[in-house]
């Protein structure tokens, strides 16, 4: 143990020491940057000459809105008096999805690579154990069977931020071109309250009343599943940054305290820097799948069609179950 004296530093540092550790693990992605879905959104649109017309005829005020994401404020007659008005709103919708799909994997990868650390840490501090016969190999062996668990779950993290890199390319129209794009660390912030259900069930019934009898039935149904899934991802999201979160932290910080007052053992700090690391990635999920509900709700609310809503049945996982 004189290897992690200062604690928790030392503990999540030691990798320093052991550059091989992390030469697998690559750095975040370069390329061209896209800051912002208002930029994704933009550079989708350049892909597909045809909506040249169809963006003119909209005009700055309304292509703004919809780069900007505030389809609410949009008038629901805009597909009825412009021609191919929801081919622009579909490639809106999937750059902008595959934007935050691209983001969130991203995130989810940095802490899969702390969870890796931590645990890679445990693994070489109980060899050591082993070494000087204080733990045997029983006991060394859930403490390697994590470490095998983590890096497992950071390959898997790496593939699925490839394939979400990968998708976002494509949507973009630089397959063959650019590898990947460089995105800003994080997702946006969620707002604090939902857009109000009776807001939104006005404005669905406003779009319906612009669509022939089908699309209007259609429209109905979709609208109804779009806004289920839009308040429940948001108070999913909510909770998961919030309470949940926030008292994994407290927890995180109370452990270093003990264990730099050697009231906890490095074993203690270690789970909780996993713990913290996973409720990390829980909470990344959970915002991801907000973005991505709240997207379609607004494509619903303008008349489109999504395949499926997003699923919130697994936070943790950055796949996202909502329609390309």
């Amino acid at each position: 143990m004189g290897s992690f004296k200062r604690g928790h530093a030392d503990v999540l540092k030691w990798e320093q020491a052991n550059p091989g550790a992390s030469a697998t693990m690559p750095g975040s992605t370069t390329g061209v940057a896209i800051p912002t879905a208002e930029a994704a959104v933009r550079m989708a649109w350049t892909v597909h000459r045809e909506l040249a017309r169809p963006l003119s005829k909209l005009g700055p005020q309304n292509e703004q809105l919809i780069a900007e994401g505030r389809w609410t404020e949009l008038d629901t007659s805009l597909q009825r008096r412009i021609e191919d008005a929801d081919e622009v709103l579909e490639v809106a919708a999937a750059g902008r999805k595959a934007w935050i799909e691209a983001v969130a994997a991203q995130q989810v990868l940095k802490h899969q690579r702390d969870m890796l650390e931590a645990a890679q840490a445990a693994h070489e501090l109980g060899q050591r154990m082993v070494t000087v016969g204080n733990w045997s190999q029983l006991q060394l062996s859930p403490v390697q069977l994590a470490a095998s668990t983590a890096r497992m779950n950071l390959r898997r993290a790496q593939q699925v931020a490839a394939q979400a890199q990968s998708h976002l390319v494509k949507t973009m129209g630089q397959t063959g071109l650019q590898e990947a794009f460089s995105l800003p660390d994080q997702l946006p912030a969620i707002p604090a309250k939902p857009m109000a259900e009776a807001d939104l069930q006005e404005r669905a019934d406003a779009i319906r009343n612009q669509l022939p009898v089908a699309e209007s039935l259609r429209n109905r149904a979709l609208s109804k599943g779009a806004m289920n899934a839009y308040l429940a991802a948001h108070a999913l999201a909510l909770d998961s940054q919030g309470d949940v979160l926030k008292t994994r932290e407290f927890i995180t910080e109370e452990t270093v305290l003990h264990y730099n007052g050697m009231l906890k053992s490095v074993w203690d700090l270690l789970d909780e820097v996993r713990n913290q690391s996973q409720a990390t990635v829980d909470a990344i999920g959970a915002q991801r799948d907000f973005w991505i509900a709240e997207a379609d709700l607004q494509w619903v609310l303008q008349g489109g069609e999504p395949d499926s809503f997003v699923s919130l049945g697994g936070a943790g996982e950055v796949a996202s179950a909502a329609a390309h």
